[in-house]
């Protein structure tokens, strides 16, 4: 075991191996307040990737509604259990991550699901915490809450399936952060099932080896999102890179939301593997769940968010989410416009921050036609 700093946790932690970040570390924001669970993205993601046989349980992109949903189910609570209880000092984390629970020489500490764990993928969906009173909905407040989790491969800084992997058929890419499994070298262990905390690993039945989402690694070597992203109707994502090799950049979004505003936030950070996949937590759920899900800075993000409209340089960064199909590494607001450029520094799009409106007359004089409202 070696010591490696966690950003996340704002401390030191155990890590099997020791290696130097990657020259820049793929990311994604999710806005948790603009998805609507219409499952496009788990759909593009399936019908690309995972329809094959042996994939039909395999589903590197899921939505799932919470506080129940969860898949496989109880993926999240299962380890918690294990783990025990999470403390933080502000933002340091005081209690074990996976790394350290079972002591230096031994994997992280994880679970197997079992079977039955994978025959219900939208098990919890739309269940709220509470039943509503009767008639609760028209004064405006509600005593119950759910809301819409997006949730893919972490790509994390500290990969627990990499550790875990007694083949090393598990590699992190230097260029950019992206976790692959190298089905050659896999044997069908599952011990990286076993330790990824996010179940973000699945077995296939048919050819024996582990699968896991592959970052949409052709695609970003051409500059272009990940096929989630791009299909995403909500608008809800935004994928990117962040700064490893310097300092974090106020024109890159993805460095400016995740770590300089701190307005996204990582799931689970107490689990010591550096996810980067950040969320920008739901304003309508009590902090105490939050706070749980997402760690501390939850009160702050939410509160900035509550308030874009006086944040023209982070409400900015935010209109290029789902903007373009190009991964934008660069932008500025310009006057009422987000501009963004990409991997080539060309610039891809302009988005006002009000959307303009047209007026047409009643009638044509152009084309002598008269228009009519025909709803």
């Amino acid at each position: 075991m070696v010591k490696r700093f966690n950003w996340h946790i704002g401390r030191e932690q155990e890590y099997p191996y020791d290696a130097p970040p990657p020259k820049r570390q793929v990311a994604y924001v999710f806005d948790t307040n603009k998805c609507i669970e219409c499952q496009t993205c788990t759909v593009a993601c399936k019908t690309c990737w995972t329809s094959g046989k042996g994939q039909e349980t395999i589903f590197w992109n899921n939505v799932e509604t919470k506080p129940y949903g969860g898949y496989p189910q109880a993926w999240d609570s299962k380890l918690m259990e294990i783990q025990g209880d999470t403390t933080w000092d502000g933002k340091k984390l005081h209690s074990i991550t996976i790394f350290e629970k079972d002591g230096e020489g031994k994997p992280p500490a994880g679970h197997l699901p079992t079977e039955r764990d994978y025959s219900s993928p939208n098990l919890g969906e739309d269940d709220l915490s509470e039943m509503i009173d009767m008639g609760s909905h028209f004064d405006g407040t509600h005593n119950g809450w759910m809301f819409y989790l997006a949730r893919i491969c972490n790509h994390c800084d500290s990969p627990a399936c990499l550790a875990a992997c007694p083949r090393k058929a598990i590699y992190k890419r230097e260029e950019d952060g992206i976790v692959l499994v190298d089905q050659e070298r896999c044997r069908g262990y599952q011990e990286c099932i076993k330790a990824c905390p996010y179940k973000k690993v699945f077995f296939n039945v048919i050819n024996r080896a582990s699968e896991k989402c592959i970052g949409c690694f052709p695609r970003v070597e051409q500059g272009n999102v990940a096929l989630c992203v791009e299909s995403c109707i909500g608008k809800i994502r935004m994928h990117g890179f962040l700064s490893t090799q310097e300092e974090p950049r106020e024109d890159n979004p993805l460095d400016y939301i995740v770590k300089i505003r701190k307005l996204a936030l990582p799931c689970y950070p107490q689990f010591g593997t550096g996810p980067n996949v950040f969320y920008i937590p739901p304003v309508h759920v009590p902090d105490p769940f939050l706070e749980q899900l997402f760690g501390p800075g939850v009160e702050e993000a939410k509160e900035m968010y509550r308030n874009l409209k006086d944040d023209k340089q982070l409400l900015g960064a935010l209109m290029l989410f789902g903007a373009s199909p190009r991964i934008i590494t660069r932008y500025e607001v310009q006057g009422d416009e987000a501009v963004g450029w990409d991997v080539d520094d060309v610039e891809v799009v302009r988005v006002p921050f009000t959307e303009p409106n047209y007026f047409r007359k009643h009638y044509d004089e152009k084309n002598d036609a008269y228009r009519h409202n025909t709803a």
